[in-house]
């Protein structure tokens, strides 16, 4: 395997409108970090919520995260949340970044923020990169090691880290299907009937809750950072702001949601390029691999796929929402609503033939 010559993960130019004040952000870190020297920024181009940069300041290498311009969902990009998940979550499994410092003060950079280390690594992600040489087995073998990550983090003690708090009275899964279907509803732009049909199934279909477990919220592979000599390593895992303590099949529902394989319409999914390579698993294989490791039974796991799906499309109909109020000029948004519509027609062909 020649994975070490793939690039590392890497930052480019800050785009236009999300700009941070370096002269106030340097002289917070210097008082709060000792950070010294001139500071410079990139931006981490993937991803379409919560806004990542990375600082250099002489050998300092520094990642901040802050919500999104425009936003005015307080609750889907709380900093000190996702800082405290961190801090709680760190020390006990390893992929999760250790933050550093919280600034509750908006006044430094226009909002709340907080900074971790970098970790240095490969994230695959849509494109498949030119150097990218692996055999069938070590696909498969990369693809099982990204199962069991989720797997252990699924059986990490919340409580005895601190985070029992994180845990609501009542039915997960009634309250995440009710909660995200509400948000479409608030944010929706276009009538989109297929949207309406599975809401109206979801309501009518959700299953107890099978277990309460520490949740991602959003694991896939465009959040994951591989070690660049060992696709089978994983040595972070990112974007934590959706984690909560719920059922562990939503957390198995949203990886499928992501996991495209060969033949699969093209929806403008967020997508990693090794799902579709030879000896990656299926979904459908990828379930059962997550039964079998865990002991958990995966028979329902089209309910929590179809959710996924709407939960997808709900977030990619609240950014499109925030174009079409002219919240944000980023232009990578105008296209999304087709997006939305596609996932709501892929979610209606799940339910009604019951393959994932």
């Amino acid at each position: 395997m020649t994975s070490h010559t793939i690039p590392l993960d890497a930052p480019r130019a800050v785009r236009p409108g999300e700009e941070l004040d370096l002269d106030r952000l340097a002289a917070y870190l210097h008082e709060h970090l000792g950070i010294e020297g001139a500071l410079e920024v990139g931006q981490f181009p993937s991803g379409y919520s919560n806004l990542t940069y990375l600082l250099r300041a002489g050998n300092r290498e520094l990642v901040l995260r802050r919500p999104p311009f425009g936003s005015r969902v307080k609750s889907a990009h709380d900093m000190g949340r996702e800082y405290r998940v961190l801090s709680a979550l760190s020390p006990v499994y390893p992929p999760a970044p250790g933050p550093l410092l919280f600034c509750d003060d908006p006044e430094v950079i226009g909002a709340r923020f907080y900074v971790m280390e970098r970790i240095r690594g490969i994230i695959l992600r849509s494109a498949r990169p030119d150097e990218f040489a692996m055999t069938p087995d070590q696909v498969r073998a990369s693809c099982e090691a990204f199962v069991r990550n989720l797997a252990a983090l699924h059986a990490v003690d919340y409580e005895a880290v601190g985070l029992g708090e994180l845990r609501r009275p009542g039915s997960f899964v009634e309250r995440q299907v009710n909660g995200w279907i509400d948000r479409y509803y608030g944010s929706r732009t276009d009538d989109i009937p297929a949207i309406d049909a599975v809401a109206q199934w979801l309501r009518a279909n959700y299953p107890p809750d099978t277990a309460a477990v520490m949740t991602h919220g959003d694991y896939k592979f465009d959040n994951i950072v591989f070690d660049p000599g060992d696709f089978t390593r994983i040595l972070g895992v990112l974007d934590w702001e959706m984690a909560t303590i719920g059922d562990p099949l939503v957390d198995l529902g949203v990886v499928l949601s992501y996991w495209v394989e060969p033949g699969d319409p093209s929806m403008g999914r967020v997508q990693c390029f090794l799902t579709s390579e030879p000896g990656a698993m299926s979904r459908r294989e990828l379930a059962r691999y997550y039964g079998e490791i865990t002991g958990r039974d995966v028979s329902s796991v089209r309910f929590y796929f179809v959710f996924a799906l709407l939960k997808l499309a709900v977030i990619v109909q609240q950014i499109y929402y925030r174009y079409k109020q002219g919240l944000t000029q980023d232009e990578r948004f105008a296209p999304l609503i087709f997006v939305v519509g596609a996932l709501g027609m892929r979610a209606t062909q799940v339910i009604e033939t019951g393959e994932i």
